[in-house]
This record gives C-alpha cells, structure tokens and sequence, in this order.
C-alpha cells in the first residue's frame, strides 16, 4: 500500500471553487470542475480549500463541503484540504470537520495575522493544537518572502519539521534563495520529509535543484501543461521542460506577478470562463471581476499556452 508521502509525490492541483452570481457556491460547477481536473492524466491529487479556492471567505459548513464534493467526484486522487483560521481554537474545529469529511491530509496555512509579526511560541501552539485534534498527516505552509513575517525563519522551520506529525511542506517562499535554503535545511534534518516546490513562476527552477512535486493552482487551468514540465523534470530531460516552462512562464506571470497583486483567484477563474469550462467566474467581496486588461492579458497567455 503507498504511503502519504509516496502519493504526493508528482503534480497536485489547487482547486477553485465557483460561485453564483450572488456569491454563492455553485456545486454542479464544483463537482464539474473537481472532476475534469482529477481526470487529467498526471495529476495525483487535490489541494482544496487552499488559497485559490477562497479558504479565507468560506464557512466551515462550506469548507466541508467542498471536501465531500472532492471526495465523491476524485475518487482515485489524494485529498488535502487547507486549514486556515486566525484563532486556533476554531483551526482545530475547522481541522477535526474536515478530516471527517474525508480529507486524506490537512494543509496548515498561517494564520494571515502572523505577516504583522509573531512569536515563535504563538506558531508552534497554533500547529501543537491542531496536530493534538487530528489523525492524518499534516503539511506545512512556507508562506512566499513577501509575505512579511508570515514567512518562517530556518530556526522556526526547524522547530515545525522535529514535529513527526507534519510530513511535508507545500514550499511556497516564491523566491528561489529562500526555495534552496528551506529545502537543504529540511533535508537535512528529515530526509523522508516531503517537499513540494509550489511557487507557481519558478516551478522549472525548484525542479532543477530539488521538488517531490508540486501542489499548484496553475494546473486547474493548465494540467496538461504543467504535468508535461513535472514528467520532463522527473526525467531528467531539461529541453524538453524548458519548452514547457516557456509556455507555462507568460500564463503564470499573468496570473500571480501582474499588479495588483492578490487577484489570482479572480484571474484563475477568469481563464477557466475563457475556456469555457466556468460559467461565472464571480468571486466573493471584496475582489471586483477581472479588468479588461487583465482578460487581455490572460488570453494571450492562454494562447501561448497553447490553450485556446
């Protein structure tokens, strides 16, 4: 039987949640969304309830849901579902609720506060309680360099990986100093942890130095795409990935880099409209829609993608 870790390995794809035009969740989307990207050759499993699916404006009811939809229509796919809460107490009301709706591993987001400043005991009792209130294996989030404090010191990563309940880490820093650093450090405290480069722009680099996989929001738009770049890298046949990276670098700039920033979800759902595979690509308040530059700007890297 493979383990947890043996089933992260490869491409994981964060998925969106849609909504109604009134801002509600649409579950035929869901369920049409979960199971044409589960279906996609490659992709090992699903990140919900991260990020990109509107972790931060959903309710736990919700949440829940949206793990029992993953879990009926991917079947064959490895769940993970984000936790993501300011107070730990409802973290671990929120963590308990979805292991039981079927989540195979839990995701522990940082709690957005924390980019203002933390102590290292507030982190290592948010995740303590947590790890105390559930079963399955448990990730780690390495929060992107910009997010201010959010972001985890070697010294603190250190404190967090000694824990045996957490396995692997969805390594997000965005940079690729941070990226290398994080990943010797881990290696050599627990060469059997997991990790995940999942810095959307610069997948083909953290490949090139070291990833188990990734867990990205870019493959629900393009799976094909970013399983190719993953399959090229794992083999080791670096013209072949930077082929696919060149097709892959526009859409992802347009998605994560362009200014403003924090609109991916709106521009994830935004591509998934343009290819006809979302009706409404409506996101809760207080994102507006996507400007018409940004819909320019999104279907030409679709283009380039070799998407539409």
């Amino acid at each position: 039987m493979r383990t947890f870790n043996d089933r992260l390995r490869g491409i994981h794809a964060a998925t969106i949640v849609p909504m109604t035009p009134d801002f509600e969740i649409d579950e035929a989307q869901l369920a049409s969304h979960l199971t044409s990207v589960a279906s996609t050759p490659g992709i090992n499993g699903l990140l919900v309830n991260g990020h990109a699916g509107e972790n931060f404006v959903l309710s736990l009811a919700e949440k829940r849901r949206v793990v029992e939809l993953a879990r009926q229509h991917a079947k064959d796919c490895l769940i993970v579902s984000g936790v993501n809460h300011e107070s730990s107490l409802e973290a671990v009301r929120e963590a308990a609720a979805l292991e039981q709706a079927g989540a195979d591993g839990l995701l522990v987001f940082p709690p957005n506060s924390w980019a203002l400043g933390h102590a290292d005991e507030c982190v290592i009792e948010h995740h303590r309680h947590i790890r105390d209130a559930t079963t399955v294996p448990l990730m780690l989030y390495a929060a992107p360099v910009g997010a201010g404090a959010m972001a985890y010191a070697p010294s603190l990563l250190t404190r967090l990986v000694a824990d045996p309940r957490f396995v692997a880490v969805k390594e997000g820093s965005w940079e690729v100093a941070a990226y290398e650093q994080n990943l010797r450090l881990i290696r050599k405290l627990r060469p059997e942890f997991v990790v995940l480069g999942s810095g959307d722009e610069h997948l083909l680099t953290s490949y090139l130095i070291g990833s188990a996989g990734s867990q990205v929001s870019l493959a629900c738009v393009a799976p094909e795409l970013v399983v190719s770049l993953w399959t090229a890298a794992e083999a080791g046949d670096w013209e072949r990935a930077r082929v696919a990276h060149e097709k892959l670098y526009p859409l992802a700039v347009a998605i994560y880099r362009d200014a403003p920033g924090g609109r991916a979800t709106v521009r994830l759902k935004a591509c998934l409209r343009l290819l006809g595979r979302l009706s409404c690509d409506a996101a809760r308040p207080p994102q507006p829609p996507a400007t018409p530059g940004e819909l320019k700007a999104l279907e030409q890297a679709l283009r380039t993608a070799g998407a539409l």
